[in-house]
This record gives structure tokens, C-alpha cells and sequence, in this order.
């Protein structure tokens, strides 16, 4: 294995050993990490630019107008690489886009990128190497291949009962409030792109409803005037049985009852469930621009029915309902579509130097995850080649190690919560992992918590 970098071609490097697929958030941070230890590796992307699905430009993606970040700028950032302070809590779409460019420029990053290039299939060799087939009919040998293409681009999409007439769509083809003008807009999914289309359907459109099948516990953007993540990482560390019953609390004094709004009250504690950060879906419920409802029924023409026996017209039902984590071109080597068995949600178990950047679930925000995860990627393929005996040994508590992650949580058995780990004791295990492999003197960076 070579461990020179060099200017990519056009076509695939000879001697490139690692293949990064994906120029997002997470395929970046995965070149960044090579790129600072010299490995060799070639980087695609099926798009004509970098970004994911933080580009709103792409037809293909999930982004629309309206969209934030839902953590903020203050612990979303690469490790090493803070948010301008200029910019507000909570960037918006293109002020997040502007940053990755920002990033990838200080690493020069985009020239090493074949843009325009999809990944048809990778397949495993009997010498463990692997072979990528592209849809420009080229194709090369990798000893190690980093699936960072992204986990929000296939729709999962819930049957509705009955027969609605009207016009159903996932969110993921939502684009601006102007789809909404003149429309009864029912949004189904409480999560952060359910509650911000609500918002926009207040807003814009004829009529707005949002239906969720359980109750959830909503947090504020700001909690005292600070975002609620730095808040709830400042101050001393409560024990999470503690944290249950003082955060409800506070949200009560901060919100009062919000069932007195129509929404349900939550059949879960506190963040056994994915937490919905927002603070405009209650705000147009207590301004009444917003009607709260339970799960869908049944639905007949333009009629939808609720659980609870209310009914209501409509005209668009848009179904904010999630995304199921697929991998097309290593499906079958990644298995389960919502949670691939990945030792700390990066490294495969059973497939030698196959990893999955940017495939975790977690309370936390994401950039600095994938970094980390990057980072460990990097460290171990360049220990295969410098420090055997090190290598060996993370090869090891991949296949064997089975840390609980949890913190003492017991999450919802929804399948989004398979896998899923806490912020905290990830964090805290990462960064141990780091230091114990040696890989974090040199690459890593804590970022705050």
C-alpha cells in the first residue's frame, strides 16, 4: 500500500487503496482524515458538487427552503473547524453549505473529488480487496472503501388507510411554502422537517394540521436565551434517572401543559425517543394557525379520519415520516436497511476495511461525530500499514466488542431507535478509543460537548 499522495485523474488513481463514496458532511470529513495521514484514495460523488443533502440545488435530495440546522452552530462543527461566530444559533441551509465549502477549500479537498460519478456496485474479492464498478464504465481495486453517501435520500413511506383523492407526498419532495398557497395541508411526522413544514403550512397555506401517532416531549430552540444543546451541556452532569425527572419539569415551567393544545401526552420519558427540537409548532398551536392531531385513520376523498374520532378536509397530506438508511450499491453487504451492525455505527463486523460514515443515530449533532469517526477510519487503515500489532488489536474489538452506549437510557423500540446511542457516553467512549489507539495526538481535536 502506498501511502503517497498524488492529484487525481480523471478516471481511477493507480495505487489509490481507499475509495470514499459521497461528498457530504461525512465523505468530506472521511477525505480530510486520509488525505492528513497521506493515504492514497480516490473520492466520487454522484452530484456535480459537494454538500449532500445540504444543497438545495439537488433534484434528488430532501432539502428545503425553509430548513435550519436543528443543532447549534456551537457544537455542530467539524472539530477543528468552528462556525464564523457571526452566524445566528441556528444556520440556515446555505449559511451550513457556505461552511462545508469553506471546509473543504482549507483542505483542498474538491480537486481530489470525480464529480458526476455514481458508485454501481462494490464487490468483494477472495484477497479481501474490493472492486467498485462506476456508471462511467470504469472501475478499480481498493483495499478499503468508505460508504459515506448519506442516509436521507430513500423515503420511507406509511400506507394511509382508505382512499385520499387529494395529493400525497413524502417530504422529501418539498421545496418552498409556494407549494402550499391556496392548500388544506395536513403534515404527518413530528420530526424536525415535520414540524418545520407544519410551520411553513401555517404560514402559507389554506389550512395546516399535524398528525402524530404518540405524544412528544417538544424542546425549545433556546432554553434561558441559550441554545437548548448548550444549555443542556453546560452545568454539572445530572445522572440520566434524574435528568427524567428534572427536564420535564423545567419544560413544564418554560411551556406549561401541552395537551391543553391537543397534542398528546408523551407515553415515553424523556429522550427515549429522538428528541423534536423546535419552537414554532407550539407557538402556531397557541396562536391557533396550527391544529394538532393523533394518527390517521382512515381517509375517504378528501376526508381524513383521526384515531381519536375528529375528521377534517384536506387537500395535501405530506408525510414527514423518515428516511430508511439504504446503500445500494453494498446493500448486501451492510444487511438491515434502518441500522447496519457497524461497531460504533463505522466499522463493518464481518467485512474487512468496509466502514459506514455518517450512518449513526444519536441525540447529538452529526458533524462532529463524523469526524471522530473519520478520524478512527484513517487511524486504523494507516495502522495497517505502520503499526501491524495496533491494527490487529482494533481488528479484534471490532468483531468482539459490544459497548453499551446507552447511558442508561431505554430507547423506544421504533425501528429508528435501533442501534441509536447516547451523545454522552459515545462521546466519552470515542474519545477514550482515540487516546488508547494513539490516533488522537495528531488529527483530533475535542469538540465541546
Amino acid at each position: 500500500m502506498s501511502l503517497a499522495s498524488a492529484e487525481l485523474p480523471d478516471t481511477p488513481s493507480k495505487g489509490a487503496t481507499v475509495l470514499v463514496i459521497g461528498a457530504g458532511p461525512a465523505g468530506l470529513a472521511a477525505a480530510r482524515a486520509l488525505g492528513a495521514r497521506g493515504l492514497r484514495y480516490d473520492h466520487v460523488e454522484r452530484y456535480a458538487d459537494i454538500g449532500g443533502l445540504w444543497d438545495i440545488a439537488r433534484t434528488d435530495g430532501p432539502l428545503y427552503s425553509s430548513a435550519h440546522f436543528n443543532s447549534s452552530r456551537t457544537l455542530s462543527a467539524y472539530n477543528d473547524f468552528p462556525f464564523d461566530d457571526t452566524l445566528p444559533d441556528y444556520p440556515r441551509h446555505d449559511q451550513v453549505l457556505d461552511y462545508l465549502r469553506a471546509f473543504a477549500a482549507r483542505h483542498d479537498l474538491v480537486d481530489r473529488i470525480r464529480f458526476g460519478v455514481s458508485v454501481e456496485s462494490i464487490e468483494k474479492a477472495s484477497d479481501g480487496t474490493w472492486t467498485a464498478a462506476f456508471d462511467d464504465s470504469t472501475s478499480a481495486s481498493y483495499s478499503a472503501v468508505v460508504c459515506s453517501s448519506g442516509s436521507q435520500w430513500t423515503a420511507n413511506m406509511p400506507d394511509i388507510p382508505g382512499r385520499f383523492t387529494g395529493d400525497v407526498r413524502h417530504a422529501m419532495t418539498y421545496r418552498d411554502p409556494a407549494e402550499l398557497r391556496g392548500k388544506r395541508v395536513l403534515v404527518v411526522g413530528a420530526g424536525a422537517s415535520g414540524c418545520d413544514i407544519a410551520t411553513d403550512a401555517a404560514h402559507h397555506g389554506d389550512g395546516a394540521a399535524i398528525s402524530m401517532r404518540r405524544g412528544y416531549w417538544f424542546i425549545p430552540k433556546h432554553v434561558l436565551g441559550v441554545p437548548a444543546d448548550v444549555f443542556g451541556s453546560s452545568g454539572p452532569h445530572l445522572p440520566i434517572w434524574l435528568q427524567q425527572r428534572v427536564f420535564p419539569l423545567l419544560l413544564r415551567f418554560l411551556q406549561g401543559d401541552l395537551t391543553r393544545l391537543g397534542l398528546q401526552k408523551p407515553d415515553h420519558k424523556i429522550f427515549e425517543v429522538h428528541p423534536t427540537v423546535n419552537s414554532t409548532v407550539v407557538h402556531h398551536l397557541q396562536h391557533g394557525d396550527l391544529t394538532a392531531y393523533p394518527a390517521i385513520a382512515s381517509a375517504s376523498g378528501r376526508t381524513v379520519s383521526f384515531v381519536d374520532g375528529r375528521s377534517a378536509e384536506f387537500d395535501l397530506i405530506l408525510c414527514a415520516t423518515g428516511y430508511r438508511h439504504t446503500i445500494d450499491y453494498a446493500q448486501k453487504y451492510f444487511g438491515n436497511q434502518q441500522h447496519p451492525d457497524l461497531y460504533l455505527s463505522t466499522f463493518s463486523r464481518v467485512h474487512h476495511n468496509l466502514f459506514g460514515v455518517g450512518f449513526v443515530e444519536t441525540n447529538s449533532s452529526a458533524f462532529p461525530l463524523f469526524d471522530t469517526m473519520a478520524q478512527m477510519v484513517a487511524g486504523y487503515l494507516d495502522d495497517q500499514v505502520r503499526r501491524p500489532a495496533e491494527a490487529r488489536k482494533m481488528a479484534d474489538l471490532i468483531r468482539t466488542d459490544r459497548p453499551d452506549l446507552s447511558g442508561g437510557i431505554r430507547f423506544d423500540a421504533a425501528p429508528r431507535h435501533v442501534g441509536y446511542v447516547d451523545s454522552a457516553p459515545l462521546h466519552a467512549y470515542l474519545d477514550r478509543l482515540m487516546h488508547s489507539m494513539g490516533w488522537g495526538s495528531e488529527a483530533h481535536r475535542h469538540a465541546p460537548r
